[in-house]
Protein backbone atom coordinates (compact mmCIF):
# COMPACT_ATOMS: atom_id res chain seq x y z
CA UNK A 1 0.00 0.00 0.00
CA UNK A 2 2.71 2.51 0.72
CA UNK A 3 4.60 1.90 -2.04
CA UNK A 4 1.16 2.81 -4.21
CA UNK A 5 0.98 5.84 -2.38
CA UNK A 6 4.31 7.33 -3.01
CA UNK A 7 3.69 6.58 -6.48
CA UNK A 8 0.70 8.37 -6.81
CA UNK A 9 2.00 11.27 -5.11
CA UNK A 10 5.37 11.31 -7.74
CA UNK A 11 3.21 11.27 -10.63
CA UNK A 12 1.02 14.04 -9.51
CA UNK A 13 3.97 16.02 -9.01
CA UNK A 14 5.24 15.11 -11.78
CA UNK A 15 1.98 16.55 -13.85
CA UNK A 16 1.81 19.22 -11.76
CA UNK A 17 5.78 20.39 -12.31
CA UNK A 18 5.47 19.28 -16.44
CA UNK A 19 2.20 21.46 -17.00
CA UNK A 20 3.55 24.59 -14.95
CA UNK A 21 7.14 24.64 -16.77
CA UNK A 22 7.30 26.33 -19.41
CA UNK A 23 10.64 27.88 -19.36
CA UNK A 24 14.38 25.88 -18.89
CA UNK A 25 15.97 27.13 -16.13
CA UNK A 26 18.94 28.28 -17.72
CA UNK A 27 22.29 30.80 -17.00
CA UNK A 28 21.57 33.16 -20.14
CA UNK A 29 25.41 34.27 -20.42
CA UNK A 30 27.06 30.38 -20.79
CA UNK A 31 26.05 27.52 -22.34
CA UNK A 32 25.80 24.85 -19.60
CA UNK A 33 25.12 21.13 -20.54
CA UNK A 34 23.62 19.58 -16.92
CA UNK A 35 23.28 15.98 -16.20
CA UNK A 36 22.73 13.63 -12.93
CA UNK A 37 24.81 10.73 -12.31
CA UNK A 38 23.19 8.77 -9.36
CA UNK A 39 25.64 6.34 -8.84
CA UNK A 40 28.72 8.58 -8.15
CA UNK A 41 32.24 8.98 -9.23
CA UNK A 42 34.68 7.36 -7.43
CA UNK A 43 37.99 9.11 -9.34
CA UNK A 44 38.39 11.16 -11.77
CA UNK A 45 41.52 9.33 -12.58
CA UNK A 46 41.34 7.67 -16.27
CA UNK A 47 43.17 4.66 -15.12
CA UNK A 48 40.27 4.04 -13.07
CA UNK A 49 37.23 4.49 -15.44
CA UNK A 50 35.73 1.02 -14.72
CA UNK A 51 32.29 1.89 -14.68
CA UNK A 52 29.84 4.07 -16.97
CA UNK A 53 29.91 7.00 -14.80
CA UNK A 54 33.84 7.32 -14.60
CA UNK A 55 33.95 6.59 -18.31
CA UNK A 56 31.57 9.96 -19.30
CA UNK A 57 33.40 11.95 -17.09
CA UNK A 58 36.80 10.65 -18.59
CA UNK A 59 35.28 11.16 -21.99
CA UNK A 60 35.23 14.74 -21.29
CA UNK A 61 38.86 15.44 -19.78
CA UNK A 62 41.03 13.13 -21.45
CA UNK A 63 41.96 11.88 -25.48
CA UNK A 64 43.89 9.01 -26.53
CA UNK A 65 45.29 7.79 -29.67
CA UNK A 66 42.21 6.90 -31.24
CA UNK A 67 38.23 7.16 -30.56
CA UNK A 68 35.15 5.86 -31.46
CA UNK A 69 32.44 7.49 -33.73
CA UNK A 70 28.75 6.84 -33.70
CA UNK A 71 29.17 3.75 -36.11
CA UNK A 72 31.86 2.59 -33.78
CA UNK A 73 34.14 2.47 -36.23
CA UNK A 74 37.84 3.25 -34.94
CA UNK A 75 38.80 7.22 -36.00
CA UNK A 76 41.94 9.30 -35.81
CA UNK A 77 42.34 11.05 -31.93
CA UNK A 78 45.37 12.34 -30.87
CA UNK A 79 47.42 10.15 -33.63
CA UNK A 80 46.43 11.24 -37.35
CA UNK A 81 47.04 8.00 -38.74
CA UNK A 82 48.46 4.55 -38.44
CA UNK A 83 50.44 1.65 -39.49
CA UNK A 84 49.82 -1.75 -39.31
CA UNK A 85 52.84 -4.43 -40.10
CA UNK A 86 52.39 -7.53 -42.25
CA UNK A 87 52.10 -9.80 -39.18
CA UNK A 88 49.53 -7.80 -37.83
CA UNK A 89 51.65 -7.32 -34.16
CA UNK A 90 53.03 -3.87 -35.01
CA UNK A 91 51.30 -0.94 -34.56
CA UNK A 92 53.07 2.68 -35.59
CA UNK A 93 50.79 5.73 -34.86
CA UNK A 94 51.91 9.00 -36.03
CA UNK A 95 50.94 11.76 -33.30
CA UNK A 96 49.24 15.27 -34.09
CA UNK A 97 52.02 18.43 -33.31
CA UNK A 98 49.06 20.57 -31.78
CA UNK A 99 47.85 18.53 -28.55
CA UNK A 100 48.69 20.03 -25.81
CA UNK A 101 47.55 19.44 -22.13
CA UNK A 102 45.16 21.79 -19.98
CA UNK A 103 46.79 24.60 -18.51
CA UNK A 104 48.32 24.41 -14.44
CA UNK A 105 50.82 25.75 -13.10
CA UNK A 106 53.39 22.94 -13.04
CA UNK A 107 53.76 23.28 -16.77
CA UNK A 108 56.51 26.33 -17.38
CA UNK A 109 55.43 27.20 -20.70
CA UNK A 110 53.33 26.24 -23.40
CA UNK A 111 55.95 23.90 -24.66
CA UNK A 112 55.78 21.74 -21.85
CA UNK A 113 52.18 21.05 -22.29
CA UNK A 114 53.20 20.20 -26.03
CA UNK A 115 51.64 15.96 -26.02
CA UNK A 116 54.55 13.96 -27.39
CA UNK A 117 55.02 10.05 -27.94
CA UNK A 118 57.23 9.77 -24.73
CA UNK A 119 54.06 10.79 -22.51
CA UNK A 120 52.34 7.91 -23.68
CA UNK A 121 55.05 5.74 -22.97
CA UNK A 122 54.54 6.62 -19.90
CA UNK A 123 50.59 6.93 -19.62
CA UNK A 124 50.97 2.76 -20.21
CA UNK A 125 53.91 2.26 -17.94
CA UNK A 126 51.44 3.56 -15.04
CA UNK A 127 48.18 1.83 -16.51
CA UNK A 128 50.71 -1.39 -15.92
CA UNK A 129 51.91 -0.36 -12.76
CA UNK A 130 51.31 -2.64 -10.71
CA UNK A 131 51.55 -0.33 -7.66
CA UNK A 132 48.59 1.80 -9.34
CA UNK A 133 46.93 -1.01 -9.56
CA UNK A 134 44.79 -0.24 -12.05
CA UNK A 135 41.53 -2.11 -12.67
CA UNK A 136 42.51 -1.28 -16.80
CA UNK A 137 45.86 -2.72 -16.62
CA UNK A 138 44.06 -6.03 -18.34
CA UNK A 139 44.37 -4.04 -21.77
CA UNK A 140 48.36 -4.24 -22.32
CA UNK A 141 48.39 -8.40 -21.69
CA UNK A 142 48.80 -9.02 -24.99
CA UNK A 143 51.81 -6.12 -25.36
CA UNK A 144 55.10 -6.58 -25.82
CA UNK A 145 56.84 -3.57 -25.71
CA UNK A 146 56.23 -0.24 -26.98
CA UNK A 147 58.60 2.72 -27.67
CA UNK A 148 58.68 6.49 -28.34
CA UNK A 149 60.43 6.49 -31.46
CA UNK A 150 60.87 10.27 -31.78
CA UNK A 151 58.32 13.48 -30.22
CA UNK A 152 56.22 12.23 -33.04
CA UNK A 153 55.76 8.66 -33.42
CA UNK A 154 54.91 5.85 -31.13
CA UNK A 155 55.35 2.01 -31.74
CA UNK A 156 53.42 -0.69 -30.09
CA UNK A 157 54.21 -4.03 -30.83
CA UNK A 158 52.03 -6.96 -29.75
CA UNK A 159 53.11 -10.54 -28.26
CA UNK A 160 50.13 -11.97 -30.56
CA UNK A 161 47.80 -10.49 -33.77
CA UNK A 162 44.64 -9.29 -32.06
CA UNK A 163 42.88 -7.10 -34.81
CA UNK A 164 40.60 -5.71 -32.53
CA UNK A 165 43.53 -3.98 -30.59
CA UNK A 166 42.33 -0.62 -32.19
CA UNK A 167 39.46 -1.30 -29.93
CA UNK A 168 41.07 -1.50 -26.71
CA UNK A 169 43.06 1.79 -27.41
CA UNK A 170 39.81 3.30 -27.31
CA UNK A 171 38.89 3.16 -23.88
CA UNK A 172 39.80 5.51 -21.39
CA UNK A 173 42.25 3.53 -19.69
CA UNK A 174 44.86 4.57 -22.29
CA UNK A 175 44.28 8.09 -22.06
CA UNK A 176 47.07 10.16 -22.34
CA UNK A 177 48.04 11.90 -18.65
CA UNK A 178 50.86 14.17 -18.24
CA UNK A 179 53.95 13.00 -15.43
CA UNK A 180 55.05 16.29 -14.06
CA UNK A 181 50.95 16.44 -12.82
CA UNK A 182 51.00 13.16 -12.11
CA UNK A 183 53.60 12.95 -9.47
CA UNK A 184 53.41 16.52 -8.06
CA UNK A 185 49.42 16.70 -7.43
CA UNK A 186 46.60 14.83 -6.24
CA UNK A 187 45.61 13.48 -9.57
CA UNK A 188 42.37 11.62 -8.43
CA UNK A 189 40.54 15.54 -7.60
CA UNK A 190 42.10 17.50 -10.16
CA UNK A 191 42.93 15.75 -13.32
CA UNK A 192 44.98 17.21 -16.16
CA UNK A 193 44.04 16.27 -19.67
CA UNK A 194 43.89 16.68 -23.66
CA UNK A 195 40.25 16.66 -23.93
CA UNK A 196 37.60 19.52 -24.95
CA UNK A 197 36.84 20.35 -21.27
CA UNK A 198 38.98 20.83 -18.76
CA UNK A 199 38.24 20.37 -14.79
CA UNK A 200 37.34 23.40 -12.49
CA UNK A 201 35.71 22.16 -9.92
CA UNK A 202 34.87 18.73 -7.55
CA UNK A 203 32.85 18.30 -4.19
CA UNK A 204 32.15 14.40 -3.92
CA UNK A 205 28.90 13.07 -4.52
CA UNK A 206 27.55 17.03 -4.59
CA UNK A 207 28.42 19.09 -7.98
CA UNK A 208 31.23 18.49 -10.67
CA UNK A 209 31.62 21.35 -13.17
CA UNK A 210 34.31 20.86 -16.35
CA UNK A 211 34.75 24.20 -18.74
CA UNK A 212 35.52 24.61 -22.07
CA UNK A 213 38.70 23.72 -23.31
CA UNK A 214 39.20 26.53 -25.97
CA UNK A 215 42.56 25.31 -27.09
CA UNK A 216 41.00 21.68 -28.26
CA UNK A 217 42.71 20.36 -31.19
CA UNK A 218 39.37 19.58 -33.22
CA UNK A 219 38.99 23.31 -34.30
CA UNK A 220 35.69 24.73 -33.75
CA UNK A 221 35.05 22.24 -30.82
CA UNK A 222 33.60 21.52 -27.97
CA UNK A 223 30.50 23.81 -28.44
CA UNK A 224 29.49 24.68 -24.95
CA UNK A 225 30.91 27.01 -22.11
CA UNK A 226 30.55 24.05 -19.23
CA UNK A 227 29.36 20.78 -18.23
CA UNK A 228 27.20 20.80 -14.90
CA UNK A 229 27.18 17.23 -13.23
CA UNK A 230 24.76 17.29 -9.85
CA UNK A 231 24.82 13.71 -7.78
CA UNK A 232 21.43 13.16 -6.71
CA UNK A 233 20.71 9.45 -5.75
CA UNK A 234 16.92 9.55 -6.01
CA UNK A 235 16.05 8.60 -9.85
CA UNK A 236 12.35 9.81 -8.90
CA UNK A 237 13.73 12.91 -8.13
CA UNK A 238 16.33 13.83 -11.13
CA UNK A 239 13.40 13.09 -12.97
CA UNK A 240 11.55 15.28 -11.66
CA UNK A 241 14.39 17.81 -11.55
CA UNK A 242 14.79 16.97 -15.87
CA UNK A 243 11.55 17.86 -16.44
CA UNK A 244 11.43 21.63 -14.76
CA UNK A 245 14.68 21.88 -17.09
CA UNK A 246 17.32 21.70 -14.66
CA UNK A 247 18.94 19.00 -16.08
CA UNK A 248 19.51 18.30 -20.30
CA UNK A 249 19.09 14.78 -20.09
CA UNK A 250 18.19 11.54 -18.59
CA UNK A 251 19.40 8.26 -19.31
CA UNK A 252 17.97 5.15 -18.57
CA UNK A 253 14.51 4.20 -17.65
CA UNK A 254 13.37 3.79 -14.42
CA UNK A 255 10.65 1.60 -13.11
CA UNK A 256 8.78 3.79 -11.18
CA UNK A 257 7.62 6.13 -14.46
CA UNK A 258 8.67 4.07 -17.16
CA UNK A 259 4.39 3.47 -17.87
CA UNK A 260 3.29 6.99 -17.16
CA UNK A 261 6.69 8.22 -19.78
CA UNK A 262 6.18 5.50 -22.00
CA UNK A 263 3.27 3.29 -24.23
CA UNK A 264 4.06 -0.78 -23.92
CA UNK A 265 5.21 0.17 -27.96
CA UNK A 266 8.14 2.15 -25.92
CA UNK A 267 7.00 5.63 -27.39
CA UNK A 268 6.50 8.68 -25.49
CA UNK A 269 2.78 9.32 -24.42
CA UNK A 270 0.95 11.71 -25.76
CA UNK A 271 1.44 14.25 -22.95
CA UNK A 272 5.60 14.36 -23.39
CA UNK A 273 5.08 14.32 -27.23
CA UNK A 274 6.79 17.57 -28.87
CA UNK A 275 7.87 18.53 -24.94
CA UNK A 276 10.87 16.39 -24.76
CA UNK A 277 12.95 13.86 -27.05
CA UNK A 278 12.89 10.38 -27.26
CA UNK A 279 16.45 8.66 -28.03
CA UNK A 280 16.92 4.88 -28.53
CA UNK A 281 19.34 3.05 -30.06
CA UNK A 282 21.51 -0.50 -30.03
CA UNK A 283 23.10 -1.23 -26.67
CA UNK A 284 26.15 -3.89 -26.57
CA UNK A 285 24.20 -5.74 -23.67
CA UNK A 286 22.92 -9.27 -25.05
CA UNK A 287 20.19 -10.74 -22.14
CA UNK A 288 20.37 -14.60 -22.06
CA UNK A 289 19.87 -17.77 -20.02
CA UNK A 290 22.96 -19.84 -19.96
CA UNK A 291 23.89 -24.12 -19.38
CA UNK A 292 26.45 -25.58 -17.71
CA UNK A 293 27.37 -28.49 -20.18
CA UNK A 294 29.91 -30.22 -18.31
CA UNK A 295 29.69 -33.84 -19.13
CA UNK A 296 28.96 -34.40 -15.45
CA UNK A 297 25.87 -32.55 -15.29
CA UNK A 298 23.28 -34.65 -14.60
CA UNK A 299 20.59 -31.71 -15.20
CA UNK A 300 17.58 -32.40 -18.22
CA UNK A 301 19.91 -29.02 -19.75
CA UNK A 302 22.28 -31.77 -21.21
CA UNK A 303 20.37 -33.19 -23.37
CA UNK A 304 20.13 -30.69 -26.44
CA UNK A 305 16.77 -31.12 -27.39
CA UNK A 306 15.41 -29.78 -23.91
CA UNK A 307 17.95 -26.77 -24.23
CA UNK A 308 16.14 -26.05 -27.60
CA UNK A 309 12.74 -26.97 -26.63
CA UNK A 310 13.08 -24.27 -24.19
CA UNK A 311 14.54 -21.87 -26.91
CA UNK A 312 11.64 -22.28 -28.68
CA UNK A 313 8.97 -22.65 -25.95
CA UNK A 314 8.74 -18.62 -24.80
CA UNK A 315 7.52 -15.72 -26.65
CA UNK A 316 10.35 -13.07 -26.24
CA UNK A 317 8.61 -10.62 -28.49
CA UNK A 318 5.37 -10.66 -26.27
CA UNK A 319 8.07 -10.77 -23.07
CA UNK A 320 9.59 -7.43 -24.28
CA UNK A 321 6.04 -5.82 -24.72
CA UNK A 322 4.44 -6.52 -21.55
CA UNK A 323 7.76 -6.21 -19.45
CA UNK A 324 10.03 -4.05 -20.83
CA UNK A 325 7.53 -1.51 -22.79
CA UNK A 326 9.51 -2.64 -26.10
CA UNK A 327 13.13 -1.36 -25.02
CA UNK A 328 15.35 -3.38 -26.25
CA UNK A 329 14.71 -6.55 -29.26
CA UNK A 330 14.40 -9.96 -28.78
CA UNK A 331 17.44 -11.99 -29.06
CA UNK A 332 16.22 -14.28 -31.99
CA UNK A 333 19.51 -14.01 -33.98
CA UNK A 334 22.28 -15.05 -31.72
CA UNK A 335 24.53 -14.17 -28.84
CA UNK A 336 26.11 -10.84 -30.47
CA UNK A 337 23.86 -8.01 -30.08
CA UNK A 338 22.83 -5.55 -32.39
CA UNK A 339 25.04 -2.26 -32.94
CA UNK A 340 28.17 -4.37 -34.00
CA UNK A 341 29.01 -4.24 -37.64
CA UNK A 342 29.40 -8.34 -37.61
CA UNK A 343 25.63 -8.93 -36.33
CA UNK A 344 23.13 -10.55 -38.83
CA UNK A 345 19.20 -11.07 -39.18
CA UNK A 346 20.46 -14.53 -41.64
CA UNK A 347 21.01 -16.50 -38.84
CA UNK A 348 18.93 -19.55 -37.77
CA UNK A 349 18.02 -18.75 -34.30
CA UNK A 350 14.89 -19.37 -32.12
CA UNK A 351 11.01 -18.37 -32.96
CA UNK A 352 8.40 -18.49 -31.00
CA UNK A 353 6.83 -22.22 -31.75
CA UNK A 354 5.34 -24.03 -28.74
CA UNK A 355 4.43 -27.19 -30.85
CA UNK A 356 8.11 -27.47 -32.09
CA UNK A 357 8.92 -28.17 -28.08
CA UNK A 358 6.49 -30.34 -27.42
CA UNK A 359 7.95 -32.69 -30.58
CA UNK A 360 11.35 -32.15 -29.16
CA UNK A 361 11.08 -33.56 -25.67
CA UNK A 362 8.63 -36.00 -26.95
CA UNK A 363 11.12 -37.19 -29.93
CA UNK A 364 13.68 -37.29 -27.54
CA UNK A 365 11.42 -39.57 -24.93
CA UNK A 366 13.50 -38.03 -22.23
CA UNK A 367 10.09 -38.41 -20.12
CA UNK A 368 8.12 -36.47 -18.00
CA UNK A 369 7.53 -34.13 -16.34
CA UNK A 370 10.71 -32.52 -17.37
CA UNK A 371 11.39 -30.44 -14.13
CA UNK A 372 14.85 -27.49 -13.89
CA UNK A 373 16.10 -24.95 -11.69
CA UNK A 374 17.00 -21.16 -13.28
CA UNK A 375 18.60 -19.06 -10.95
CA UNK A 376 18.96 -15.52 -11.23
CA UNK A 377 18.25 -12.06 -9.09
CA UNK A 378 15.44 -10.41 -8.27
CA UNK A 379 16.06 -7.59 -11.08
CA UNK A 380 15.17 -10.36 -13.06
CA UNK A 381 12.53 -12.14 -11.45
CA UNK A 382 9.69 -10.97 -13.53
CA UNK A 383 11.40 -12.04 -16.98
CA UNK A 384 12.23 -15.69 -15.34
CA UNK A 385 8.38 -15.67 -14.01
CA UNK A 386 7.24 -14.94 -18.03
CA UNK A 387 9.41 -17.79 -19.08
CA UNK A 388 8.43 -20.39 -16.42
CA UNK A 389 4.65 -19.55 -16.94
CA UNK A 390 4.95 -19.94 -21.18
CA UNK A 391 7.66 -23.35 -20.19
CA UNK A 392 4.78 -24.81 -18.03
CA UNK A 393 2.21 -24.91 -21.28
CA UNK A 394 5.24 -27.19 -23.17
CA UNK A 395 5.86 -29.96 -20.53
CA UNK A 396 8.74 -27.80 -18.79
CA UNK A 397 8.55 -27.18 -15.07
CA UNK A 398 10.53 -24.16 -13.80
CA UNK A 399 11.37 -23.46 -10.35
CA UNK A 400 13.31 -19.79 -9.92
CA UNK A 401 16.19 -19.63 -7.11
CA UNK A 402 16.79 -16.12 -6.62
CA UNK A 403 20.10 -15.06 -5.59
CA UNK A 404 22.08 -12.06 -4.06
CA UNK A 405 24.02 -10.01 -7.10
CA UNK A 406 27.56 -11.21 -5.74
CA UNK A 407 26.56 -14.67 -4.54
CA UNK A 408 25.00 -15.17 -8.56
CA UNK A 409 28.24 -13.82 -9.78
CA UNK A 410 30.39 -15.77 -7.91
CA UNK A 411 28.06 -18.54 -8.10
CA UNK A 412 28.36 -18.49 -12.11
CA UNK A 413 32.25 -18.15 -11.86
CA UNK A 414 32.75 -21.09 -10.27
CA UNK A 415 30.17 -23.54 -12.38
CA UNK A 416 28.05 -23.99 -9.51
CA UNK A 417 25.00 -23.57 -11.55
CA UNK A 418 23.42 -25.88 -13.62
CA UNK A 419 20.81 -22.75 -15.14
CA UNK A 420 21.26 -19.14 -14.92
CA UNK A 421 20.46 -15.75 -15.99
CA UNK A 422 23.71 -13.67 -17.14
CA UNK A 423 24.21 -10.90 -18.93
CA UNK A 424 26.98 -9.79 -21.29
CA UNK A 425 28.11 -5.82 -21.57
CA UNK A 426 30.96 -5.42 -24.47
CA UNK A 427 34.23 -3.69 -22.82
CA UNK A 428 35.09 -3.32 -26.62
CA UNK A 429 33.51 -2.98 -29.81
CA UNK A 430 34.16 -6.20 -31.56
CA UNK A 431 31.97 -9.56 -31.50
CA UNK A 432 35.57 -11.29 -30.38
CA UNK A 433 34.04 -9.61 -26.74
CA UNK A 434 30.90 -12.17 -27.12
CA UNK A 435 32.36 -14.81 -28.58
CA UNK A 436 35.22 -15.30 -26.34
CA UNK A 437 32.65 -16.80 -24.00
CA UNK A 438 32.83 -20.16 -25.77
CA UNK A 439 36.06 -20.88 -26.32
CA UNK A 440 37.31 -23.85 -24.58
CA UNK A 441 40.57 -22.04 -23.32
CA UNK A 442 38.42 -19.61 -20.98
CA UNK A 443 36.76 -22.22 -19.19
CA UNK A 444 35.96 -20.04 -16.02
CA UNK A 445 37.44 -19.56 -13.28
CA UNK A 446 40.17 -18.48 -15.35
CA UNK A 447 38.22 -17.31 -18.14
CA UNK A 448 34.26 -16.02 -19.30
CA UNK A 449 33.50 -19.47 -20.56
CA UNK A 450 30.81 -20.17 -17.43
CA UNK A 451 28.90 -22.78 -19.94
CA UNK A 452 31.99 -24.88 -20.41
CA UNK A 453 31.00 -25.19 -24.20
CA UNK A 454 33.57 -26.96 -25.94
CA UNK A 455 33.91 -27.67 -29.54
CA UNK A 456 36.95 -28.21 -31.44
CA UNK A 457 35.31 -26.77 -34.41
CA UNK A 458 33.96 -23.75 -32.61
CA UNK A 459 37.79 -23.05 -31.39
CA UNK A 460 39.70 -23.72 -34.81
CA UNK A 461 37.35 -20.17 -36.22
CA UNK A 462 37.62 -18.37 -33.20
CA UNK A 463 41.75 -18.89 -33.46
CA UNK A 464 41.72 -18.40 -37.07
CA UNK A 465 39.46 -14.93 -36.95
CA UNK A 466 42.45 -13.60 -34.31
CA UNK A 467 44.41 -14.17 -36.82
CA UNK A 468 42.56 -12.51 -39.57
CA UNK A 469 43.12 -8.66 -40.68
CA UNK A 470 40.93 -8.81 -42.66
CA UNK A 471 37.13 -7.37 -41.14
CA UNK A 472 35.10 -8.76 -43.78
CA UNK A 473 36.85 -12.27 -43.29
CA UNK A 474 36.88 -12.06 -39.29
CA UNK A 475 32.76 -11.36 -39.65
CA UNK A 476 32.82 -14.46 -41.18
CA UNK A 477 34.08 -16.48 -39.06
CA UNK A 478 32.38 -14.72 -36.22
CA UNK A 479 29.24 -15.41 -38.11
CA UNK A 480 30.04 -18.92 -37.80
CA UNK A 481 30.75 -19.51 -34.85
CA UNK A 482 27.19 -17.48 -33.59
CA UNK A 483 25.53 -19.96 -35.44
CA UNK A 484 26.60 -23.01 -33.67
CA UNK A 485 26.50 -21.59 -30.78
CA UNK A 486 22.42 -21.44 -31.76
CA UNK A 487 22.89 -24.90 -33.32
CA UNK A 488 24.11 -26.47 -29.98
CA UNK A 489 21.80 -24.50 -28.00
CA UNK A 490 24.21 -23.49 -25.60
CA UNK A 491 22.24 -20.10 -23.96
CA UNK A 492 18.75 -19.02 -24.03
CA UNK A 493 19.27 -15.52 -25.66
CA UNK A 494 16.38 -13.13 -24.43
CA UNK A 495 16.86 -9.87 -25.96
CA UNK A 496 19.62 -7.24 -27.24
CA UNK A 497 19.33 -4.23 -25.08
CA UNK A 498 19.13 -0.28 -25.82
CA UNK A 499 20.21 2.93 -24.71
CA UNK A 500 16.88 5.12 -23.80
CA UNK A 501 17.63 9.23 -23.54
CA UNK A 502 15.22 12.04 -22.40
CA UNK A 503 16.95 15.29 -23.90
CA UNK A 504 15.35 18.55 -24.04
CA UNK A 505 14.52 20.09 -27.23
CA UNK A 506 16.95 22.66 -27.04
CA UNK A 507 19.79 19.96 -27.62
CA UNK A 508 21.31 19.99 -30.79
CA UNK A 509 24.11 16.96 -31.61
CA UNK A 510 23.72 14.65 -29.16
CA UNK A 511 25.11 11.32 -30.48
CA UNK A 512 26.21 8.40 -28.93
CA UNK A 513 26.89 4.84 -30.25
CA UNK A 514 26.05 1.12 -29.13
CA UNK A 515 28.75 1.58 -26.48
CA UNK A 516 26.63 3.89 -24.94
CA UNK A 517 29.32 6.42 -24.52
CA UNK A 518 28.74 10.56 -23.65
CA UNK A 519 30.44 12.24 -26.13
CA UNK A 520 29.94 16.50 -25.80
CA UNK A 521 32.08 18.31 -27.93
CA UNK A 522 29.58 18.41 -30.65
CA UNK A 523 26.27 18.80 -28.55
CA UNK A 524 25.20 22.85 -28.47
CA UNK A 525 22.09 24.02 -26.82
CA UNK A 526 19.74 26.35 -28.69
CA UNK A 527 18.06 29.02 -27.51
CA UNK A 528 14.29 28.67 -27.23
Amino acid sequence: MTRHIIRYFFLLTLALVFFSCNEHTSDESLSIFRYNESAGISSLDPAFAKDQASIWVANQIFDGLVQLDSSLNVQPCIAHSWQISEDAKGYTFLLRDDVYFHSHEYFNGLGDRKVKASDFVYSFDRLTDKNVASPGAWVMNNVDYYEALNDSTLLIHLKEAFPPFLGLLTMPYCSVVPRKIVENTNFRDAPVGTGPFHFQYWKENVKLVLRKNNAYHENGFPLLDAVAITFIKDKQTAFLEFIKGNLDFISGLDASYKDEVLTPQGELQNDYKCKIQLQTLPYLNTEYLGFLMDENNLSPTQHLAVRKAINYGFDRQKMMTYLRNNIGSPATEGFVPKGLPSFTDSLNGFDYNPDFSRKLLADAAIGSPISIELNTTSSYLDLCEFIQNQLSDVGISVEININPPSTHRQMVATSKLDFFRGSWIADYADAENYLALFYSKNFCPNGPNYTHFSNPVYDEYYELALKEVSLEKRQYYYQLMDQMILDNAAIVPLYYDQVIRFVQNDIVGFESNAMNLLQLKRVEKQND
